[in-house]
Formats: structure tokens, C-alpha cells, sequence
């Protein structure tokens, strides 16, 4: 196909809408199932770079899941603990394949985030992966492939009308890209830029010891800021994204909005939270909200007389602040990437608070020294790359 017309651009009013290519040629993607829209194929086609990308620089399958241009999350297919697999209400489905754990983790980072997202995924998604997506409220799937029977589930999902969309994976962007803002062109040499261990090799801080899984912690945070809308910070644990903070125009609001979502994965691990008893039948959108008041200073809205009845079979305890705050405390091993450099120390002193071991960054501030110097004080290990990942 050379062109896809579409209902209406990113609202209603915006008519017509298409999506083609310049050069006259055929599109590389094919959709499979429903009636992409302006927005999903904007997420879709951030999506699937981000993904490529990642398996490139891993080597393991990738998964994200997209909102509004962002990721809210993004990891590689590393196997799930029972307690991950709990949080994310996956337990129920077995052992999964290193592309559904892939998923399951992006997912499960930042659940209300993903609550209607666009999925990317690296490889020709599987049927466990599907049985994963089939069951959670999405827009639609962009991947290189589907096996027969992923493709009939994810076809029966929405009364049929889920957007699934298959990408050429071979395909590869003209070098220039353009695009009209108040009816004037800008035009860009794509950010090519690779990832890869290269770019991870100035550490300026006193430790300089970053073992290998640290190492792709900051390839996946590196790689998920360059898709993220600027200004952005990135949290990473373990193979996934746990806290995203895009689009803030302040470095240190970043810093916060991502490491209080990070701060939520961990206390969601947490035994109050683990030991939560829903009623029967609550759906997982309702829990994850639940869940979600729960945890934060508006608790009430869910322990209040007359209305904790509607979601927990008993009354939980009020998760006081003095325990969150000791759980939090046992969080270590985190790496924090930014896509352009640290203007203050406070932003160390905020990842401090939510584990973080291991940062990345452009650097080339005026006050390197200063949040160097933070850095040791609690003997972090950073790098320099000497490049900003912008993203607009």
C-alpha cells in the first residue's frame, strides 16, 4: 500500500488524514487487523525503533508499551520472579516466553500508564504473548511477524477490532527526516546514534566499577529516553524500565514524577501491598487503581467505611509512611539515565532516595563538579556520554 487514509488526524476535527510515503513508494507495514489511527501509528512506529534497538543492543527480545508518544515502559524478555509475576497478575499464566516476560515487564513498570497503550515488540509475537495482550486493555500491537495462532487471538480481541499491524523489518529510513509545524518544514539528519558500550566508557566518578547488568540497564535507559519526549529521565532495574518521566520542562520534575513511579513498582512488591485481598471478581484495571490510591497520601479514598467493602474482603491497614519508607530504603541496585545533563545536585539527592547505583548522562554542565561530587558522597558510578537524546 502506498497510503493509509485515516479517520482523522490527533483529534476529530483534524480532517483529512493519511499516513504515506514521500518518495511515492510503498508503505512497510501492513495492517493485519482493525482501523489504526494518526496517534497509534505515531506510537507505533516510536514503538517498533525503540524495540529494534534494544535487541540490537541486548540481544534479547523487547517489548514496550506506548501512551500519548512516551513509553510508559519498556524492557527486554528476562524470566519473571514469582513476586514480578504476582504484580504484574501474570501468575496465572505459566511459564512465558522471553518475549511475553518482555511484556509482561513493560506492562507491569507503570500499569496505569499503560492502561490503553500501543504495543511495540522486537520479534514475530507468540502465542503466549498474545494470551498476555489479549486480556489487558490495549489499542493495538506493531511486530515484525505473528504466528497463526497469535494472529486469531489478537484478531478476536475487541470484538475484532484491535489494530494489529506488521512492520518490514528490513525496512530502512531515508537519512533526512522532515516534518511541518504552522505550515513550515523542518528538516533533520535521524538521530542514528548507537548505543553501545563505547558510549558508556568515560566514567568520571571516584567507583568506577559498573558490573555487565548494570551496563544494559543504561543501554535500556539510554535507548528508552531517545524515544521518550524531552525533558526525560529514565529508572531501570533488572532488564526493564521501572520509572519514566517525559515531557516535564524542568530536569529535577523529571527526576521526581519518574522516581516516584519507580518508588511504586518496589512498594508494590512489598508484603502490605502483596498481602492486599480483593474481592471476587474485581478486574485487574480496578486492583491496579486500588492498588495505586492505596500506596499514596489519598489512602482513604479506598479504606473509608462503606467504600473498602466494594474492593478488599478485608480491611486493609493504612501503609503508614514510616513503613514505606523502610521498604524503600531496602531498594538498591537502581540506573538512572537523563537525556541531557544534571544542572543541579538535587537530582542526585532525589535518585539517592529511590536506589540508584548507577547514572548515565550527557554531562557538560557548568556544575559537574558539584553533582560529581554528590555522586562520590554516596559512591555512585557515573558516565559521560557527551550526547543529548532530545526527543520532540
Amino acid at each position: 500500500m502506498k497510503e493509509i487514509e485515516l479517520k482523522y488526524g490527533c483529534n476529530p476535527n483534524q480532517k483529512p488524514s493519511r499516513i504515506y510515503m514521500e518518495n511515492g513508494s510503498d508503505l512497510p507495514v501492513t495492517v493485519l487487523n482493525g482501523k489504526p489511527g494518526y496517534i497509534n501509528f505515531l506510537d507505533a512506529f516510536n514503538g517498533w525503533q525503540l524495540v529494534k534497538e534494544l535487541k540490537q543492543a541486548t540481544g534479547l527480545p523487547a517489548a514496550t508499551s506506548f501512551k500519548h508518544v512516551s513509553p510508559a515502559g519498556a524492557a527486554v524478555g528476562l524470566p519473571l520472579s514469582e513476586t514480578l509475576a504476582k504484580i504484574y497478575w501474570v501468575d496465572d499464566l505459566g511459564e512465558l516466553s522471553p518475549l511475553a516476560c518482555a511484556y509482561a515487564r513493560a506492562r507491569g513498570a507503570d500499569r496505569m500508564s499503560s492502561f490503553g497503550d500501543f504495543i511495540a515488540l522486537s520479534d514475530v509475537c507468540d502465542v503466549d504473548t498474545a494470551r498476555l495482550i489479549k486480556r489487558e486493555v490495549s489499542d493495538g500491537v506493531i511486530a515484525p511477524g505473528y504466528t497463526e495462532e497469535a494472529l486469531t487471538l489478537l484478531k478476536s480481541k475487541k470484538g475484532g477490532n484491535y489494530n494489529v499491524i506488521q512492520i518490514d523489518p528490513s525496512y530502512v529510513p531515508d537519512p533526512v527526516e522532515k516534518k511541518q509545524v504552522y505550515g513550515i518544514t523542518f528538516e533533520q539528519g535521524r538521530n542514528e546514534l548507537d548505543i553501545n558500550g563505547d558510549l558508556l566508557s568515560h566514567i568520571v566518578t571516584e567507583n568506577k566499577d559498573i558490573p555487565e547488568k548494570a551496563l544494559i540497564d543504561m543501554k535500556i535507559a539510554l535507548i528508552t529516553l531517545k524515544y521518550t519526549q524531552s525533558n526525560s529521565v529514565c529508572y531501570v532495574k533488572d532488564g526493564q524500565a521501572i520509572g519514566i518521566g517525559a515531557g516535564q520542562q524542568s530536569r529535577i520534575h523529571c527526576t521526581r514524577l519518574a522516581g516516584s513511579k519507580a518508588d511504586n513498582w518496589f512498594l508494590r512488591q512489598s508484603p502490605q501491598v502483596m498481602g492486599l485481598e480483593f474481592v471476587e471478581g474485581l478486574g485487574r484495571a480496578d486492583r491496579d487503581n486500588a492498588i495505586d490510591v492505596y500506596m499514596g497520601d489519598e489512602y482513604m479514598d479506598v479504606l473509608a467505611d462503606g467504600v473498602w467493602e466494594k474492593t478488599f474482603r478485608k480491611k486493609p491497614p493504612v501503609f503508614t509512611r514510616e513503613q514505606k519508607q523502610e521498604w524503600l530504603s531496602k531498594m538498591e541496585g537502581v540506573t538512572l539515565g537523563s537525556d541531557a545533563f544534571f544542572p543541579f545536585s538535587d537530582n542526585i539527592e532525589r535518585a539517592k532516595k529511590s536506589g540508584v547505583k548507577y547514572i548515565a548522562q550527557p554531562g557538560g554542565s557548568v556544575r559537574d563538579d558539584a553533582v560529581i561530587e554528590c555522586c562520590n558522597k554516596y559512591g555512585m558510578v557515573m558516565v559521560f556520554t557527551g550526547i543529548r537524546l532530545f526527543h520532540h
